[in-house]
């Protein structure tokens, strides 16, 4: 299996470039769309063939590159089901499992966040968290229909459930972190760390977070596969 984790600066966010060398098929899992030509250029300069364009959930922070992949390379694009996202090519459920040649690709439910998340589990041992689980920490709940309980419900009995050595890799990172355990996690991630259910949905409740700066933009162009919406006067 080849593993790549990408950065986008503006939105610090991670796109993560899965693929099966002997196939060639590859997946691209929460695309960023001014990183498209990164992307196109990499698949190609690895002489890998684009399958899937998979997302953990409808982004508020930026705008996905999947529609664009699409119309460039033919993938399918994927996304949780109950995301409102007509022009996806299929919605994935908790248990449905695609493969790139000898490489499995499981979906699990992770709501919370927003009520429609997916994580990712990669030959069972890479878990694409999206912003479920974020090292040393977790992704908001005020708003795309967030629900802090879910998600600690979420956290604490479905991913936190795993093999600890499985490596967490989130949808976001501000410090500078790339990767990290379930094991780490469930020692050290203080949102979660020796707080009950109803200490973290009164903590999430407390945060007072600004909303993303392209919120309004990007929620409604991801619900168009990542075409953005231009209001005539």
């Amino acid at each position: 299996m080849l593993f790549r984790q990408l950065f986008d600066r503006e939105s610090s966010a991670y796109t993560y470039l899965i693929a099966d060398p002997p196939s060639g098929e590859a997946a691209l899992v929460d695309t960023v769309l001014e990183q498209t030509e990164r992307d196109l250029r990499l698949l190609q300069e690895l002489g890998f063939t684009l399958k899937y364009c998979l997302e953990t959930h409808v982004h508020a922070d930026h705008i996905t590159g999947a529609g664009r992949l699409r119309e460039e390379t033919g993938c399918l694009t994927l996304v949780p089901f109950g995301a409102e996202v007509a022009c996806a090519d299929r919605s994935l459920q908790d248990g449905d499992c695609l493969s790139l040649g000898a490489v499995v690709i499981e979906a699990l439910a992770t709501p919370g966040h927003t009520d429609s998340h997916l994580a990712y589990l990669i030959n069972q041992t890479h878990l694409l968290t999206g912003d479920a689980l974020l090292i040393r920490g977790c992704g908001r709940t005020d708003f795309q229909s967030g629900d802090a309980g879910t998600l600690y419900d979420v956290v604490t009995q479905s991913l936190f459930s795993l093999p600890g050595e499985t490596l967490v890799y989130p949808g976001h990172d501000y410090r500078g972190q790339t990767v990290s355990t379930i094991g780490e996690e469930k020692q050290w991630n203080p949102r979660f760390l020796n707080r009950s259910r109803d200490e973290f949905i009164d903590f999430m409740a407390n945060l007072n977070l600004p909303s993303p700066q392209k919120m309004m933009e990007a929620v409604p162009a991801n619900q168009l596969c990542g075409q953005t919406v231009t209001v005539s006067s």
